[in-house]
């Protein structure tokens, strides 16, 4: 996989936010919210119902490989998804689009701390 800028992934997200947030406090949209989504269970983010029968029935966990193999074309990975997007087919958009999203987890994560104190 190649090396990701995040800054030019927050650009790439933009197609991706109408149905996605990457920040924790704006909670699910149309699609479930993808704050620290690496280590996840696929299909199983509580407060998210609207699943297809494919990801309920996942049993893996996003890395950011397979988030990378998924972006690629999602409709070929798992044909009976909802997801309406037709993925990142640009190489480097995946890998900037997913060290922006390592990079959001990892910003939002900081924020939570900060706010407990």
């Amino acid at each position: 996989m190649r090396e990701g800028s995040a800054e030019r992934g927050r650009l790439v997200f933009g197609q991706c936010r109408t149905c996605h947030y990457p920040e924790a406090a704006l909670g699910h949209n149309n699609g479930p919210n993808l704050h620290r989504i690496f280590g996840k269970v696929a299909g199983k983010q509580e407060g998210f119902e609207y699943y297809s029968e494919t990801f309920k029935q996942a049993e893996f966990v996003w890395t950011p490989e397979l988030l990378y193999l998924w972006l690629a074309d999602p409709l070929a990975m798992f044909p009976d998804t909802t997801m309406m997007s037709l993925g990142v087919p640009d190489a480097q958009q995946r890998a900037d689009l997913i060290a922006y999203l390592k990079e959001a987890s990892v910003r939002g994560a900081v924020e939570e701390s900060t706010s407990d104190e």
